[in-house]
């Protein structure tokens, strides 16, 4: 019995000593992470875990094109430990907000090493005015590849490693289990894609958020809107998809969670086609909702896709 207790007794000890050590220290508090939008800061917990704690400054079906800062913003941004952006001038305000608040932790750029394809310009709509001879601008929408998606957890991996080493191989861990379930979330898609005739596969969209899916996995995007939604689509640029709606014959139009569904009830009431489900470009849904996550997300838009497409 006295065996037993002091056996006890030294457990409780050792216990104690682990609980004040250096390991314990660095888990009890997480890495305070700062990501621009919201479809980021869900890659950044999948690879973080426990080990970080993120915040979104742009939230759930919040739009990052035309976000405005909050004194709030500014005091997150100065304790963290680390920024993840998008990059390709898709958070404009961001670079403004850092500067003024002075903040030095490393900021990663998810779209790093992305292969990025040309941001569509023919409605003359982009994130700035393009100056005469000035280079295309990148389409900054490459999370919707999942291919792409897969880089930026490579990418944020690599950040959270190089701000808490402690965590290499939880991290390293972490980003192999969540690329594998990204392996299988591409194969759902791309058979989802597959039962919708090829004939069928044209789509109008609010604004130009879905190049990368298109380009991956075989489907045409149209929309009134160019990549970003600060600016609105003119009269001419509506008409035009709406003869080219009714000469293609294009099934479907979806509204997208982060923009005005004025326009799209105005196209599918001029042209005839189905108003589809809502699709989710630019934000996840709350977390509640069907898109509550970047898997849940592309799941739920490959789904409504093939609702209003197979038939």
């Amino acid at each position: 019995m006295l065996i037993s207790r002091r056996t006890a007794l030294l457990g409780t000890l050792a216990a104690a000593a682990l609980a004040s050590g250096p390991g314990f220290a660095q888990t009890a508090t997480p890495l305070p992470v700062v990501a621009s939008f919201s479809i980021l800061a869900d890659l950044v917990r999948e690879v973080g875990g426990d080990r970080v704690s993120v915040k979104a400054l742009v939230g759930p079906n919040g739009d990052a094109h035309v976000y405005q800062p909050t004194p709030a913003d500014a005091q997150s941004l100065a304790a963290a430990r680390l920024v993840v952006i998008n990059g390709l001038g898709l958070e404009g305000w961001m670079t403004r907000l850092v500067k003024a608040t002075g903040g030095k932790a490393p900021t990663v750029t998810a779209t790093k090493g992305v292969p990025t394809i040309e941001a569509e310009d023919e409605h003359d709509h982009d994130h700035g005015a393009k100056k005469p001879g000035a280079a295309p601008s990148a389409d900054p929408h490459a999370w919707q590849s999942i291919a792409n998606a897969k880089i930026y957890v490579a990418n944020i991996r690599d950040g959270l490693i190089q701000a808490d080493p402690a965590g290499a191989a939880d991290y390293t861990a972490r980003a192999t289990t969540y690329l594998a379930r990204l392996d299988a979330l591409e194969g759902e898609v791309k058979a989802a894609v597959a039962r919708i005739p090829a004939d069928r596969r044209k789509i109008i969209t609010t604004h130009d958020a879905f190049g990368y899916f298109g380009r991956a996995y075989g489907m045409a995007f149209i929309s009134p809107q160019g990549v970003s939604t600060e600016t609105e689509a003119s009269a001419k640029d509506v008409a035009r998809i709406i003869r080219q709606i009714r000469a293609e014959k294009i099934p479907a139009v979806f509204l997208e969670n982060v923009s005005d569904p004025r326009l799209m009830d105005r196209i599918a009431k001029e042209t005839g086609a189905r108003i589809g489900g809502r699709l989710y470009s630019d934000a996840l849904s709350a977390q509640d909702g069907p898109a509550g996550t970047y898997i849940d997300m592309m799941r739920s838009n490959i789904r409504e896709l093939g609702a209003a497409l197979s038939s």
